[in-house]
C-alpha cells in the first residue's frame, strides 16, 4: 500500500513480519502459552503492556517501508536511526538510501512547497501556518535557485567532475530514496515525536502517512500506544 506525501513524495508499506498477534504471543511465552486468534483479553494485554512500558513484546513486530522525501526531512528522520543505537535500547532499526554517488539527480526531483510559512515569533526553529505576503517572490526566488543549483550540477558532470563532488551544490529540497526497516516500538516513537505541534509541517506529513500504514499491521497495539 502506498501513500502520496508532499507534492512528490510518498511512503509504502512494502513488507512486514507480525501483527498484533505476534505481540500477545511474545508476552505469553513466558507462561508456555500460544494464541490463534485474537480476543477481548489480548486488546487488554496489549493495553497493559504499553501502559506498563514493557516494550520487549512490540519489538516483534517488524515494518518495512521504501519512502521518497526530501533531504531536510531525512535529515530529520535519520536522528531516528543514530538515536536507537544509544543508551539502554536496542538497535532496531536498517537504513539504506539512494547514493548521489552512483546515481545521477534528476532535475524535476526537489520539493517545491505549496504555501510558505511565515517564521514564527516565539520559536527559533518553528513557522506559523500564515502566508507571507509576497508569496509570488517567494516561489520565483525559491525555484530560480534550485534550477541554478541545477544548472551547475550538470555542468560540473559535462566538465568530467565526479558524481560524488558535483552532488555537493545540490540544495535540501532534492528528493531522496529509503528503505526503512524497524520494530513497531521505533515507529511508534517516530510518530509521536514527529507528529508533534512542535515538528516540522512537512515530516509531520510524512508521520500520518506511516501511522495509517502502520494501523495495516498492528491496529491495537498503535491504540494501546496512543499513537
Amino acid at each position: 500500500m502506498l501513500l502520496n506525501v508532499l507534492d512528490k513524495g510518498y511512503v509504502e508499506l512494502i513488507d512486514h513480519m507480525g501483527s498484533d498477534l505476534t505481540i500477545v504471543n511474545a508476552a505469553r511465552v513466558s507462561f508456555g502459552k500460544e494464541k490463534k486468534s485474537l480476543d477481548n483479553s489480548d486488546a487488554k494485554l496489549i493495553s497493559y503492556l504499553a501502559q506498563h512500558k514493557h516494550m520487549s513484546p512490540f519489538r516483534h513486530v517488524m515494518l518495512q517501508f521504501r519512502l521518497k522525501a526530501p533531504e531536510f526531512v531525512m535529515r530529520q528522520w535519520y536522528k531516528h536511526v543514530v538515536g536507537i543505537a544509544y543508551g539502554d535500547r536496542c538497535v532496531d532499526h536498517a537504513w539504506n538510501e539512494i547514493s548521489g554517488r552512483y546515481a545521477e539527480y534528476k532535475q524535476d526531483g526537489y520539493y517545491i512547497p505549496a504555501k510558505w510559512r511565515k517564521q514564527s515569533s516565539d520559536n527559533k526553529q518553528a513557522t506559523i501556518d500564515e502566508p507571507i505576503e509576497s508569496d509570488f517572490l517567494a516561489h520565483a526566488s525559491y525555484c530560480s535557485a534550485i534550477e541554478s543549483a541545477f544548472t551547475a550540477y550538470y555542468k560540473l558532470l559535462e566538465l568530467g567532475v565526479g558524481k560524488e563532488q558535483a552532488r555537493c551544490i545540490l540544495p535540501l529540497s532534492i528528493y531522496t530514496e529509503v528503505i526503512w526497516t524497524a520494530s513497531l516500538e521505533a515507529v511508534a516513537n517516530f510518530i509521536r515525536l514527529r507528529d508533534h505541534e512542535g515538528a516540522q509541517w512537512e515530516i509531520r506529513e510524512y508521520a500520518k502517512a506511516v501511522r495509517e500504514l502502520s494501523k495495516q499491521v498492528a491496529p491495537k497495539a498503535l491504540e494501546a500506544l496512543n499513537v
